[in-house]
């Protein structure tokens, strides 16, 4: 009768014992299950923040592009050596680009050239100056000072029907190629002073350059600043 009641007494012990290891187990359960989902929303929350920081830093690269920045391709060989044709470079826009300074290289648009192609030039004088060509000697004058060009392929011997000497007009500037005697530019009729407006920008960086004509593969070296 002794064995029976203290096995009886094992048994009950047996059994709440399990009970509490059942209970503890319901609780981890219990505790585990939020601690997964909260987990999980943290990580969908710093996805979100990403996301949302990209999105940011894209739209803000994007209008620092459209209004402070833009890519044109050179077209021709009126720049060389200093630009080749098909030359990517980087504009400042002339939403910055306001006032024009000699040696600037700067791309124009003119509705009486091309129907308004955009041309690329150097500037060489700026309202109120007056420029002189000696086309003989191939010299240009500003203000009876002969200009020290160190970056043209050609001196300045061709004639395009402008007058000289020439007083460039309040709002206008004076502007020809590097590669002058294979440059239509402000010694033309066509092209003549270029109104501060129709400037697109100031050509500040070369992004890549052209295929080179003899080897056929892109000068990487000619990438950096425009000078």
């Amino acid at each position: 009768m002794e064995n029976m009641d203290f096995l009886a007494s094992e048994n009950e012990k047996m059994a709440n014992d399990q009970q509490l290891l059942l209970n503890q187990e319901v609780r981890q359960t219990s505790t585990t299950q939020p601690d997964i989902a909260s987990k999980e929303t943290s990580n969908k929350k710093v996805i979100l923040e990403y996301l949302r920081d990209f999105v940011f830093w894209l739209v803000g690269i994007l209008l620092v592009f459209v209004l402070i920045f833009r890519v044109v391709v050179v077209s021709g060989p009126s720049m060389r050596d200093t630009l080749q044709d098909g030359d990517y470079v980087m504009l400042i826009s002339n939403v910055f680009y306001r006032e024009p300074r000699y040696g600037d290289v700067i791309v124009a648009s003119k509705d009486s050239f091309k129907d308004g192609e955009p041309i690329i030039k150097r500037v060489i004088a700026t309202e109120g100056q007056v420029v002189d060509i000696d086309f003989e000697a191939g010299k240009v004058f500003v203000d009876g000072v002969e200009l020290y060009e160190p970056y043209i392929r050609t001196l300045t011997n061709r004639y395009e029907g402008m007058n000289f000497p020439l007083t460039v007009d309040d709002g206008c500037i004076f502007v020809m190629g590097d590669n002058r005697n294979d440059s239509k530019d402000s010694r033309s009729t066509e092209i003549g002073l270029i109104d501060k407006r129709e400037i697109l920008g100031r050509a500040i960086f070369v992004l890549l350059p052209a295929v080179d004509e003899t080897t056929g593969t892109r000068q990487f070296d000619r990438i950096g600043a425009i000078s």
